[in-house]
């Protein structure tokens, strides 16, 4: 029997033109495509499409399309899955911005997987073949058990030295604005550190010397990353992730993650107005231990990037522009700042509902960079205005350079503070246009 047709397209989110962000090169590429690659049955003959850097030929041969749903990029997803629904081709549709608001995302496709693809994908497939394709697939996993993922299939695109391997999913946190939240409830899976560890052997068999360790907290259970970094430290590598940061409190296992070759971990700070953190139900994070923790984790040889968002109901325009002395003063490497955003599924979404504080109701132009909820302390306008301000300001070429390559960690590590600097430019560019910067 002939195989069919299948390919898996990651889009990439529109500029303000509407038109798809284009990139030379995809510096962090995802997971997800590549592990469905090798879920996929034989029956299929499956492709792998990143919008980023790929083109999409909308009248390529193909019998069924699987578009991912990546954050704001998910109204290029819809507009695809529109193209070839035109074309009269089986699409389904995946990822956590679809898995917020199923019912929305099926009117655009033939069937929808929410959450956790490892039942479900095979299973559509499955219905696919035998014409029992269902609208909705919602198959949570208690333990996550993969092959190897279809690296070979990307291996020809123009991507980075890194590629990503997954420890952990879920996270026991509970923000507020947060999509992993309204997954998982709370629910952390850990995969086998045997797993893991095959993963991370392919990519080094495949000739990258670099990782990305998957996991939206690695400190969500300690005895594992232990456990898990004494299979690292003999590898050699080099490797990033990101958690929460009280890491920054744990001296034994900062060294461990050091000797092991992490160089830099990514936080969600999100503000430094305790109240604003409150009020987000992420007052386990203490503003006033930020710079004490950073400190400590930089002190490992550790480098710091930072995902922080402007406009919480304790935010003003004096404590948005604090934020930009803040991130000068802790010389955090990589800094990303969004608009907090009230996405449909999350329970801040609920809150500015029940408080009539949504200023913008067209879901469609959440893209994180423009206020759409009515903030306590200034006007949706003001919100929109500081927070280009923040970034123009924090990208300064000078303030690029005092937190890159003008410190004594330079000499040490000349190459990694070198790509910090590339980041933090290519970023700059972004941001003149008024593009919110996002991982390249």
């Amino acid at each position: 029997m002939q195989k069919k047709k299948l390919v898996l397209i990651q889009s990439s989110p529109y500029d303000h033109e509407r038109k798809p962000i284009k990139k030379s090169k995809l510096y962090f590429v995802g997971l997800a495509m590549p592990l469905l690659a090798a879920m996929t049955p034989d029956e299929f003959d499956v492709k792998i499409i990143l919008e980023t850097i790929d083109d999409i030929d909308f009248d390529m041969e193909v019998d069924i399309v699987g578009i991912g749903s990546m954050g704001h990029a998910v109204i290029r997803s819809i507009d695809i899955a529109k193209e070839f629904k035109k074309r009269g081709k089986t699409v389904f549709m995946g990822g956590y911005m679809v898995s917020l608001m199923p019912e929305e995302a099926k009117k655009y496709c033939d069937s929808v997987i929410i959450g956790d693809g490892e039942l479900a994908y095979p299973a559509l497939l499955k219905d696919y073949l035998n014409g029992e394709l269902k609208s909705f697939y919602n198959m949570p996993v208690k333990l996550i058990e993969t092959p190897l993922p279809r690296f070979d299939l990307i291996l020809d695109k123009k991507i980075g030295d890194m590629l990503p391997v997954q420890a952990g999913r879920g996270c026991p946190k509970s923000c507020s604005f947060c999509s992993i939240y309204c997954l998982y409830k709370n629910r952390y899976i850990r995969r086998p550190i045997e797993d893991v560890v095959r993963d991370i052997k392919q990519i080094k068999e495949l000739g990258f010397n670099k990782f990305m360790l998957l996991d939206d907290n690695i400190m969500s259970n300690r005895a594992y990353m232990m456990e898990l970094l004494d299979y690292i430290i003999p590898m050699k590598m080099t490797w990033i992730s990101q958690c929460s940061i009280d890491i920054g409190d744990d001296r034994e296992l900062l060294e461990k993650l050091a000797k092991s070759g992490c160089m830099t971990l990514s936080f969600g700070l999100e503000s430094i107005v305790q109240e604003s953190l409150d009020s987000m139900n992420k007052s386990w994070a203490k503003v006033s231990e930020y710079k004490r923790l950073i400190k400590n984790i930089q002190s490992v040889g550790i480098d710091i990037s930072t995902e922080m968002v402007v406009g919480a109901d304790a935010d003003t325009i004096e404590s948005i522009r604090k934020t930009a002395d803040f991130i000068k003063e802790c010389k955090i490497v990589v800094p990303r700042f969004y608009i907090l955003t009230p996405i449909p599924g999350t329970m801040y979404h609920k809150k500015m509902l029940e408080e009539n504080r949504i200023y913008i109701e067209d879901m469609y132009s959440y893209d994180g960079s423009q206020a759409v909820h009515i903030p306590i302390n200034m006007s949706p306008e003001e919100l929109t205005e500081e927070y280009w301000s923040l970034y123009e300001k924090v990208f300064k070429i000078g303030n690029i350079m005092q937190r890159t390559i003008f410190r004594k960690e330079f000499f040490k590590f000349p190459g990694r503070y070198l790509f910090y600097m590339a980041i933090n430019l290519y970023y700059r560019y972004h941001i003149k246009k008024r593009l919110t910067p996002n991982i390249i």
